[in-house]
């Protein structure tokens, strides 16, 4: 039987990166962000095996209805990459706008709830009963970025829930891990490397993005009664200070 997976934030970035990895590993992959046009180039490259699901990760009732049509039509899922984040302007703590703030914390930690929420029950309720959640986090989750809080911030919390769902899973046969990323070359990185060199800063170092696809691969794959709780993969030169 085909594996089944939904990836969000799959238009760009890491997202594509793994949903293309996954497609081409013979996958079936429900496609989840705001850029339809973008989702609808992936099923037109893999066919029916990419599944586009343009929605609002913020949006508690669209990603209900898309992960109901998704598990309907598929007969199952059996993976989720809960991918989609943003990162808010950086700044000083006191010139942090609130409303920076809330939208990190509604995409970057509300949404991956809804997400991981949405999986869950599906998982929980499907025969045979069980399924893999795997959390984007980030090397910000172990260590601060200068000015960056309301990410920082975000990203803590999402160590704090992958824990809990790893927990609460157990019961279910629903593994659940995270994996925190240290610069992958995307285009998002490729921005902040031009903008570091304008303000005579060094660029980034950076990582191909690919490794990411197959690490999230590799975790994905592993059978139920296996799991990667935690994997860091950054760029090797990268500034770090691991957890303490």
């Amino acid at each position: 039987m085909t594996k089944t997976m939904i990836v969000t934030g799959a238009s760009a970035g890491i997202g594509e990166a793994v949903a293309r990895e996954m497609l081409e590993a013979g996958w079936t992959v429900g496609l989840v962000a705001h850029r339809a046009e973008r989702l609808e180039a992936l099923a037109d490259t893999y066919g029916e095996a990419a599944v586009p699901l343009p929605l609002d990760v913020t949006d508690a009732d669209a990603v209900q209805a898309a992960f109901l049509e998704f598990a309907e039509a598929q007969g199952r899922l059996d993976c989720l990459f809960n991918n989609a984040g943003i990162f808010s302007p950086t700044a000083p703590l006191d010139e942090i706008a609130v409303e920076d703030w809330r939208r990190a914390v509604d995409v970057n930690l509300t949404g991956m709830f809804l997400c991981a929420r949405m999986a869950f029950g599906l998982m929980r309720r499907q025969t045979p009963q069980g399924g893999r959640i795997i959390m984007n986090g980030s090397i910000s989750a172990h260590v601060p970025r200068a000015g960056a809080a309301p990410y920082t911030a975000t990203k803590h919390a999402i160590t704090g829930l992958t824990r809990q769902i790893a927990l609460d899973g157990r019961p279910y046969d629903i593994a659940c891990g995270q994996i925190d990323i240290g610069n992958a070359e995307t285009d998002l990185l490729r921005d902040a490397a031009h903008q570091a060199m304008q303000r005579g800063d060094p660029p980034p170092e950076v990582m191909d993005v690919a490794h990411v696809a197959t690490s999230v691969r590799h975790m994905a794959e592993l059978p139920l009664s296996a799991n990667i709780l935690f994997q860091t993969i950054m760029a090797t030169k990268m500034p770090y200070v691991g957890r303490g």
